[in-house]
């Protein structure tokens, strides 16, 4: 009885341990999409940038951006940035907006990087590039209002990624440092 008791479990045993042949996965086979790359400034928190309502046009967002897709960004189209204004301070009436479009920067304003294979940019948008793509003026605007601009990065192949289709750890991971999301405040 006992042999048959350690012969029976012993059969249990190896059938639980039965494994189909699972096929390799062909990564060419997979869906990819892409990213854009904050180069700098770095960390990807720095993505707060400042105005200044005395001089909206000399002051500015910068960064350089970097378009991350298989085979050295092949697959880049273009990056389209939108822009809303937020008004924070109501005691010169409420300003906000919603988003439109502020510009479209096509794959070929972008060159390889010598380092990476990526292709890079250096995306600016002044003061007065805000106020005209919002139809605001100065006189709207005051210390604490901001600015937010999106980025949509847009493939060969018709799809597009932006922050509320990407995950967290590219969206807020220093490693992917693509938050596709910019905050332009206004100070004095």
């Amino acid at each position: 009885m006992k042999n048959c008791l350690i012969f029976a479990l012993l059969n249990l045993l190896a059938l639980g341990c039965k494994t189909d042949m699972v096929s390799r996965i062909d990564e060419s086979e997979m869906e990819n999409g892409g990213y854009m790359r904050t180069v700098t400034p770095y960390p990807v928190g720095n993505t707060t940038f400042s105005v200044s309502k005395a001089n909206m046009g000399g002051t500015k967002m910068e960064f350089v951006a970097e378009a991350v897709t298989p085979n050295q960004g092949t697959l880049f189209a273009s990056y389209d940035l939108t822009i809303r204004f937020v008004d924070a301070t109501p005691a010169n009436g409420t300003s906000t907006t919603t988003s439109v479009p502020l510009k479209s920067l096509p794959a070929s304003a972008f060159t390889k990087d010598a380092t990476t294979g990526y292709p890079r940019a250096t995306i600016t948008v002044t003061g007065a590039e805000a106020l005209a793509a919002t139809k605001l003026t100065e006189a709207t605007i005051s210390n604490g209002d901001r600015f937010e601009i999106n980025g949509t990065l847009k493939l060969t192949n018709g799809k597009s990624f932006s922050a509320a289709n990407t995950g967290a750890n590219i969206t807020g991971g220093a490693f992917f440092s693509s938050p596709f999301s910019y905050r332009l405040n206004v100070v004095n």
